[in-house]
């Protein structure tokens, strides 16, 4: 583990000569970036980019440009100990774990990439700034490490699509790779905020999945029909504070257009007591 920017591109060119020295012509560099906290749902990540890849790096940074002035950044969960030693029986050796100081030297950036439109929708209303954030991190990421892909959980839906947009529209050469939602048995998408939940917080959580079903069986009756399925299950948990719930075109992450039938997003984010939760699911419309 390292962190300093410097060494982790020391160690990761001194991989690839490995790579090259074992008859791999053009290893492949693949990086996970988290923020560390890590639970199964990262792991499968790193699970995935073992099968793509080379070079293995993974990144654990809470990046302070992400989080908004009112939000956990000071309380956020860290366990690098722990994390480092749950990706060494993944046999993963490339852990960049940089401070802010090695990151943002001068304190904040100058310069940050803009996530657009789609940036300012959903959570970009709840959380200004939140994406401009994550996307100016992972670009400094990406030019860091130089990976030639990267993988990204389907959980953070909104994030996964401006990543690709941003690979995509500043022709960065990297394949972002989205990996299915790990879920515990009762349904619950794996976060690192669920340590916050106590046994009833956790009891009223599962509405959330609960109301993604819902909508997924009603979506052959139309968007309508399977927004109220939703709402449904949310309303009936006292527990649960609704942030936002919406059915999007996971092509644009706009809204799905009137007559709109086949695949589409549905993402809801809400608070269980004082912890705030996002998930979503594919379903088929129309």
């Amino acid at each position: 583990m390292t962190n300093s920017i410097a060494d982790i591109r020391s160690r990761i060119a001194d991989a690839r000569r490995a790579a090259i020295a074992r008859g791999i012509p053009n290893p492949r560099v693949v990086l996970v970036p988290t923020m560390g906290a890590l639970h199964d749902g990262h792991l499968a990540l790193v699970d995935h980019a073992i099968g793509l890849g080379d070079v293995v790096v993974v990144s654990i940074f809470v990046n302070p440009l992400q989080f908004g002035p009112q939000e956990d950044l000071a309380s956020y969960p860290r366990t690098l100990d722990e994390d480092v030693t749950r990706l060494a029986a993944r046999g993963i050796e490339l852990v960049f774990a940089p401070t802010a100081a090695e990151m943002y030297p001068d304190g904040q950036v100058g310069i940050r990439v803009s996530a657009g439109d789609v940036g300012t929708r959903l959570e970009g209303r709840t959380r200004p700034g939140h994406f401009d954030g994550m996307l100016t991190v992972v670009a400094k990421l990406f030019h860091i490490v130089g990976p030639d892909a990267a993988v990204f959980g389907e959980k953070d839906g909104q994030q996964l699509f401006l990543v690709k947009r941003m690979a995509r529209d500043l022709n960065l050469p990297v394949e972002v790779h989205g990996v299915q939602t790990v879920r515990a048995d009762d349904g619950l998408a794996l976060s690192s905020r669920n340590v916050y939940l106590d046994a009833a917080g956790r009891r009223s959580a599962l509405a959330l999945s609960a109301a993604l079903e819902a909508a997924a069986a009603s979506g052959d009756r139309g968007v309508d029909a399977a927004t109220a399925a939703a709402h449904s299950v949310i309303t009936g948990e006292p527990g649960v504070e609704l942030d936002y719930l919406a059915v999007v075109n996971p092509a644009t992450f706009l809204p799905i257009a009137e007559g709109y039938s086949g695949t589409a997003l549905v993402l809801i984010a809400a608070r269980v007591g004082t912890t705030r939760l996002i998930d979503n699911r594919s379903i088929v419309v129309g």
